[in-house]
């Protein structure tokens, strides 16, 4: 390892002074003009982690759902998950070294993990729509080539594309070709070979309204069109032609606000879905015939898709295991439907994709989505190869059966969350089970609930246990919650700390949405007097629909007002009014807290 070298072309992409990042789940994001020394950086942590895996390595420059001045990186194992544990550390030690100590801590790192550094190296990368993703993809190939790795710039891809590509290479082709042409070929010919399965496909001409974010999903998405085009007509919005990424579109934006997209004209009964803008996560929507607004997010993908692969794996009589793991945030009724319904059982992780993936892979046939719509399903070696058996020695609707779970298998891209590949799964279940989107709504009601955050003094004296469902520290708050919970029909409640601010989220969930509000903001003032809240109290009342003032918190515990007595209208008359994203619903995602204080 040239270490002379390294440090002259580092110069070239300078770390700012005092600037701190942690590696996450998503990896590195932020503003677009901090990351050129962490892009240059991530170069040489992949080449280090290539020559340790003997294996291809992936490098994606994206901010996924972030605003488009945002950006980020990320890189990808072999086999398509995401980077191990231990080198996300290796990542951010490398990212937050100082100049002078940078070709230090690379050597550290190689030493600690026992690089071989005579390995060659190999390294992919893939970038999203960003005006500052083909610059900053520059960098990361820079320090790919400072320590003499080999590597393929793949251009313009989604993430879940990118995941694809390291897979295939690191199987040989097994997995598919590792080229967007055989992603395109491989995805459309089990969609086809799937839907043909149909006994009558209903609508002839299917068609699908897509919402891309104005980001790289349109350019895949458009050039995958022709391959699908017999069995759905996909019409592209927010294609990136005009507006920016992620603007007041895609599927955050969806879910967070519950409502559709600007820039997508919808008629009542039309099936829509949003991707985000590395096209990794999807939600469907419809309006029905009053013009109300329907979300179908990633806990009703998950019921779809499940429910299907279970009822086939009865059809062939087959045993294997089928499970669906979740997180606290699943929706109460969709995780009720699926055990007491479907009879499919139904896993609790922490918040977060690697958590899910890994648990999803201890089944046969695990299914994991967030609410968010980032999910997918995994087959192990054993199940894929039983299916493959079955469907060539059974016979009549068995093999037809066994036939349909082999489709699936080659669909789904097993390697992360896709829009892309979920988007044909959905759409091929819909039509193999005549459902429209209405009905496959109908399958459960969601419970009401309620998002909020409250902030803290420092979130570390907030620990939990349960795939955070309950909590451990500080004491006497669970047993707060548990009283709370007691009080409403169908409810629960959760808190967990957030991962990179000193802030508690809060989760609740009723049987109306006046009682899961009121329980959402009841645990809060829990947690802002047990766990250390600062400011004032964080406590909403609501005056009218879409609309909240503060609440007393004193009011809240069944105190008395203060003297001398304050009548209402003087009380709320200098308080703001919170506007619920203008629609009297979605995430509330900052409680507004009072201007002034009583006497």
């Amino acid at each position: 390892m040239d270490l002379d070298a390294v440090k002259e072309h580092s110069a070239l992409h300078a770390k700012p002074s005092g600037l701190v990042l942690q590696y996450g789940t998503a990896g590195f994001r932020t503003k677009a003009e901090h990351l050129d020394h962490v892009m240059f950086r991530m170069g040489l942590l992949a080449v280090l982690r290539s020559k340790q895996t003997k294996s291809t390595i992936g490098i994606m420059v994206t901010a996924s759902h972030n605003p488009e001045e945002d950006n980020g990186v990320k890189l990808v194992d072999p086999l398509g998950e995401m980077l191990a544990p231990s080198w996300e550390e290796h990542a951010t030690c490398l990212a937050n070294a100082e100049e002078q100590d940078m070709p230090r801590v690379l050597l550290d790192i190689s030493v600690k993990a026992a690089v071989s550094l005579q390995q060659d190296a190999f390294v992919v990368i893939g970038r999203d729509t960003r005006p500052s993703s083909e610059k900053l993809s520059q960098s990361v190939i820079d320090g790919v080539t400072v320590l003499k790795g080999q590597f393929h710039d793949y251009g313009l891809l989604t993430t879940p594309q990118l995941h694809y590509m390291v897979y295939c290479r690191n199987t040989g082709g097994q997995y598919g070709k590792a080229t967007l042409e055989g992603y395109y070929e491989k995805l459309s010919k089990a969609f086809m070979e799937l839907t043909k399965q149909a006994s009558c496909s209903g609508d002839e001409n299917r068609s699908l309204k897509v919402d891309c974010a104005n980001g790289i999903g349109a350019l895949k998405l458009r050039e995958m069109e022709h391959y699908i085009a017999q069995g759905l007509s996909v019409q592209l919005f927010n294609d990136g032609t005009k507006g920016k990424l992620n603007h007041l579109c895609g599927a955050d934006f969806v879910k967070s606000h519950q409502k559709p997209p600007h820039g997508m004209e919808m008629k009542s009964n039309e099936r829509c879905c949003s991707f985000d803008g590395d096209a990794d996560r999807i939600v469907y929507y419809y309006l029905d015939v009053d013009g109300h607004f329907h979300l179908i997010d990633g806990d009703k993908i998950a019921t779809l898709i499940s429910s299907f692969l279970k009822e086939l794996l009865l059809e062939i009589g087959e045993s294997l295991n089928i499970g669906v793991v979740q997180t606290a945030y699943a929706n109460g009724s969709s995780t009720r439907y699926l055990e007491e319904v479907m009879k499919v059982p139904v896993y609790c992780t922490k918040t977060g994709v690697k958590h899910l993936h890994h648990k999803a892979q201890e089944f046969d046939i695990g299914v994991y989505f967030e609410a968010n719509g980032h999910g997918t399903v995994l087959f192990s070696k054993a199940a894929e190869t039983k299916i493959k058996q079955l469907a060539r020695e059974l016979e009549d609707k068995k093999r037809k059966a066994a036939k349909m779970l082999e489709n699936v298998i080659d669909l789904i891209n097993q390697t992360a969350g896709d829009a892309v590949s979920d988007m044909l799964v959905i759409e091929a279940v819909l039509i193999l089970k005549g459902l429209t989107v209405q009905q496959w709504d109908a399958l459960y009601r969601d419970l009401p609930n309620r998002q909020l955050k409250v902030k803290v003094a420092d979130r570390q004296v907030i620990s939990t246990t349960d795939a955070e469902r309950q909590v451990v520290t500080p004491p006497g708050l669970q047993e707060a919650i548990n009283d709370l919970v007691k009080k409403y029909k169908l409810s629960r409640a959760f808190v967990r700390p957030s991962g990179t601010e000193d802030i508690v989220r809060v989760y609740a969930e009723a049987d109306s949405q006046e009682n899961a509000d009121s329980l959402a903001h009841a645990v809060s003032l829990a947690v802002f007097q047990l766990a250390g809240g600062v400011g004032e109290a964080p406590q909403l009342e609501k005056i009218h629909e879409g609309c909240w003032k503060i609440k007393p918190y004193y009011q809240l515990l069944g105190m008395p007002f203060p003297s001398p007595l304050h009548n209402h209208a003087r009380y709320f008359a200098g308080f703001p009014t919170v506007h619920m994203n203008g629609e009297g619903g979605g995430d509330l995602t900052q409680p507004v807290l009072p201007q002034q204080n009583l006497g």
